[in-house]
């Protein structure tokens, strides 16, 4: 996956929790970096026909967008699950960021076959957890005040 997939993953997960449009702030934001910055790959999203953007309205993704978006998400899904559910890492979260970007389709299905994923990934995304909802990670005891 490439930044400009973490870029589509990001702008379909935004619009599916803004239920419109994604702001350019909300994109930023989640991906950690400045308006501009997110402003240069929306451009250049738009110019690969990924994505349409409307000054002050937000940016939309196109057909060939989603489809892109929805695969991104699905290999982000199998590695966070992969490092969870198998190999118990504690910061899975984070790591499975940093693994988006250098892992490629062929280590991803591989990866596939090892965490039996579910039919309906890439929609097993849970935004409000920013985590993929199959993933089988126990609770985190709450320690009682005495």
């Amino acid at each position: 996956m490439n930044t400009a997939d973490q870029y589509l993953k990001t702008i379909y997960v935004v619009q599916k929790q803004e239920d419109g449009p994604a702001s350019t702030g909300s994109i930023a934001d989640a991906l950690g970096v400045s308006p501009a910055s997110a402003n240069e790959m929306i451009g250049k999203l738009e110019s690969r026909g990924l994505a349409e953007h409307e000054k002050y309205k937000g940016v939309r993704l196109t057909d060939d967008g989603i489809v892109q978006a929805r695969d991104a998400l699905q290999t982000y899904c199998i590695i966070e699950r992969f490092l969870a559910n198998v190999l118990a890492v504690d910061e899975f979260r984070a790591e499975a960021r940093e693994l988006e970007a250098v892992i490629d389709d062929t280590v991803a299905d591989r990866l596939d076959t090892i965490i039996d994923r579910e039919p309906e990934c890439p929609d097993c995304f849970d935004p409000e957890t920013d985590a993929c909802a199959c993933l089988e990670v126990a609770a985190v005891p709450v320690e009682s005040e005495q």
